[in-house]
């Protein structure tokens, strides 16, 4: 193990220079060992973007078949039936520990409160002519949400995104996870059934986001899909969008903790590790004006790593992405924080909560040292879908808005009529479409004839 497990580098200009810059999706470097197992897989040199290009090929002109081809070839074997039976789902849900049950309950419930509270009415205003202006808020008819069951199984991100669908109202909430020798997990089975999945399927990657696009012969085309996934799920979710609607093209998750000589060290270092420990492109850093809590934060890495069963984990995101800024002031803190646009901002100084205004681009603020990241993963209300990669500059985490369309309303009565037509004509005119600006003169000739008779 390094001696210094996570480095500390200072100022804003290094920190800009080295932590805080980001990789873009098409500036994905593949290992020598992900190479080497898509040439062995494929019999040939491959990008991921041509691996999923192909997958996507396949998916659209084979259906069933391929799905069961790459199950086998990339999954390790091929599952009974790709749609999973209701009795299975509540076989899994029967079989899971009642302390498991519990945490997967809880975690529901505050989804479901917290979203129940997001506001989503349609609305009508009326004039005194019987015309109308409104909106009609619709769910979407059916959605997908991609279940990841890789190097761990994440059945909060299924409830993450299932429950806030079931709260829009949509009607058909399609779960597909990938197998794993043929096989399914059964927490993720269980976390179907809390959230109120309607179908789920075994089928993972590329080829879930192939099949949910398109649709085949088992499982049905969906209207919009959501959920993280790793590079080839990313990369097909780009190549579909259009087709149907995505919620996003997650990049690795990312935290930045903001400490100020208040913070216990101990807090912080147990958020980088578990933050790390997600993934080996994950990256945790910290920002703090105190060389002090740098230095005591940089031992408490290095003593509590030793004890966790993902260490190997998290010494690569720690080595690779994860590092410690030691800053001016806070104020240097927010400002790189707002530049970063973190997927995760905690704040743990002294005055947590005055520092929330300042806040301009986070997926989720955490304030103070018992709003852990850990815990918003699982069960304090909001989603733990954000977006990453310094989008949280213009998306917003997964929530009821997601699952929900706005259909425009246009009732324009005589009175509002004759008050906006010419206006209409004019800019009709101006663009050159002369039979907009007839299709309005039309009736506004007509109106006005009818006053004169009455």
């Amino acid at each position: 193990m390094s001696a210094t497990p996570i480095r500390i580098v200072y100022g804003a200009i290094e920190a800009r220079r080295t932590l805080l810059r980001r990789q873009a999706l098409d500036e994905y470097v593949v290992s020598p060992e992900l190479a080497r197992s898509i040439e062995d897989l494929f019999g040939e040199p491959l990008t991921p973007d041509q691996v999923v290009a192909r997958i996507l090929e396949d998916v659209r002109d084979q259906g069933d078949m391929a799905l069961y081809s790459y199950a086998e070839l990339l999954d390790g074997g091929r599952p009974e039936a790709l749609r999973v039976q209701p009795e299975r789902i509540v076989e899994a849900w029967e079989r899971t520990p009642e302390t498991l049950r519990r945490a997967l309950t809880l975690s529901a419930e505050r989804l479901r409160a917290f979203y129940e509270r997001q506001p989503k009415q349609s609305w009508m205003e009326w004039d005194e002519a019987g015309g109308a202006l409104g909106q009609m808020i619709r769910p979407l008819e059916r959605v997908g949400i991609y279940a990841p069951n890789g190097s761990a199984p994440y059945p909060s991100s299924l409830l993450m995104a299932a429950v806030p669908a079931q709260v829009a109202g949509v009607p058909q909430i399609v779960v597909a996870t990938p197998p794993r020798k043929g096989a399914l997990n059964d927490t993720i089975l269980a976390a179907a059934h809390v959230a109120g999945a309607t179908e789920v399927y075994a089928v993972g990657g590329a080829q879930a986001i192939a099949a949910l696009a398109y649709g085949t012969e088992s499982v049905p085309r969906v209207d919009k899909i959501l959920g993280p996934g790793n590079i080839f799920v990313v990369l097909a979710k780009r190549r579909v969008y259009g087709r149907v609607g995505i919620d996003a093209l997650p990049g690795p998750t990312e935290t930045l903790l903001i400490a100020d000589e208040t913070a216990n060290p101990v807090y912080v270092a147990a958020d980088l590790l578990a933050q790390a420990e997600h993934d080996p492109l994950a990256s945790a850093i910290l920002l703090t004006p105190s060389v002090d809590v740098a230095d005591a934060v940089q031992a408490q890495v290095r003593e509590q790593l030793a004890d966790l069963s993902r260490r190997e984990i998290i010494l690569t995101s720690l080595e690779a992405r994860g590092g410690i800024v030691v800053v001016a002031d806070l104020d240097e803190a927010l400002e790189l924080a707002n530049e970063y646009a973190p997927e995760h901002l905690c704040l743990l100084t002294a005055d947590a909560w005055s520092l929330l205004g300042r806040v301009r681009h986070a997926g989720g603020v955490f304030v103070g040292e018992l709003s852990s990241e850990a815990l918003g993963d699982y069960v304090v209300g909001p989603s733990h879908i954000m977006p990453t990669g310094q989008t949280a500059r213009f998306s917003s985490p997964v929530n009821v808005w997601d699952f929900l369309k706005i259909t425009s309303v246009f009732g324009v009565s005589a009175p509002v009529a004759r008050q906006i037509s010419q206006e209409a004509i004019t800019l009709a005119e101006e663009e050159g479409l002369y039979a907009h600006a007839e299709a309005v003169r039309i009736r506004l000739r007509e109106l006005q004839e009818g006053e004169k008779d009455a």
